[in-house]
């Protein structure tokens, strides 16, 4: 479902009266179908019931926006440019998890430009996942720690946050292979990793794990989470590809199930298409006000 036809298709629901019980069974249907989950959308019906009829749809969209406004959150990776911070970038393959990986580097060289960068090629996994953040770090100008394809993950980010401490630098950020076939080796992987992060993050370092999830995947990304969050505790969500769909009603049951709260959105495809999620904006676009 389209961000464009979302707005539309409840101006076409309220044009036929909000009195009958038709009218919220299609109501739940259509909020069902941009993600925000079924108890949440069961619960939201049932107190817009009870809250007597609605005049105009303004009243209506304000409800709803009150309603879903309450229950999603923005958060801050909180970042020091005085210290060195190691954010582990986490997400199932296609996401677009080195191509957001890539933006958040722009965005901390334009925030930081005295601050020295490095990214860790971390997803050894895949050879095309080792040449595309080689790429992105040539076109950025930012360091890149890389070994062999097939080589431990943990030791390339280990090597890059130790290279990072002997040259002062003050960000690392650090891939991760995505495969989804073998979910067993994933976490037993991820977990190595974040094992090896925690032993080299003193009172130092700050560590964050960001996982990057596709807008458009509707509730798989909700299991997508289930699984990273279970594995190494995740920080904050990058929710990707967010100006494709109006499916990024996600984020409520994932802070409702998961407690996870949103820190970036991706809104296109230049280094500069990131913005720091703002509930009031999310709320606005997912409902077309």
């Amino acid at each position: 479902m389209k961000k464009k036809n979302f707005g539309q298709r409840l101006r076409n629901l309220f044009s036929r009266g909000t009195d009958t019980e038709t009218f919220f069974e299609d109501l739940e249907d259509i909020l069902i179908e941009a993600d925000l989950g079924g108890q949440f959308t069961m619960e939201l019906t049932d107190r817009l019931r009870g809250s007597g009829r609605f005049r105009t749809r303004e009243d209506l969209m304000a409800a709803l926006k009150e309603m879903i406004l309450s229950e999603v959150n923005g958060t801050d990776l909180a970042l020091d440019p005085e210290l060195l911070n190691v954010v582990l970038v986490l997400g199932v393959n296609g996401v677009g998890k080195t191509t957001n990986l890539a933006k958040l580097a722009h965005h901390f060289r334009q925030r930081w430009p005295q601050a020295g960068m490095v990214l860790a090629a971390g997803d050894t996994f895949r050879a095309a996942a080792v040449e595309q953040i080689a790429t992105h770090a040539e076109r950025l100008g930012v360091r890149l720690v890389r070994q062999g394809t097939g080589s431990d993950p943990g030791a390339v980010i280990y090597d890059a946050v130790t290279s990072a401490r002997s040259r002062g630098d003050r960000i690392v950020l650090a891939d991760t292979a995505g495969r989804m076939h073998n979910r067993a080796n994933l976490v037993k992987e991820l977990e190595k990793i974040h094992g090896i992060i925690r032993k080299q993050a003193g009172d130092d370092v700050i560590y964050r794990k960001l996982l990057v999830l596709d807008a458009t995947t509707g509730q798989n990304a909700l299991r997508q989470a289930e699984m990273f969050h279970e594995a190494v505790g995740v920080d904050a969500v990058l929710l990707a590809k967010y100006d494709s769909s109006a499916r990024g009603g996600i984020l409520v049951p994932l802070a409702r199930q998961l407690g996870l709260s949103c820190a970036w959105v991706g809104t296109g495809e230049t280094y500069a298409d990131l913005e720091p999620f703002d509930p009031t904006t999310y709320v606005d676009s997912l409902l077309d006000m």
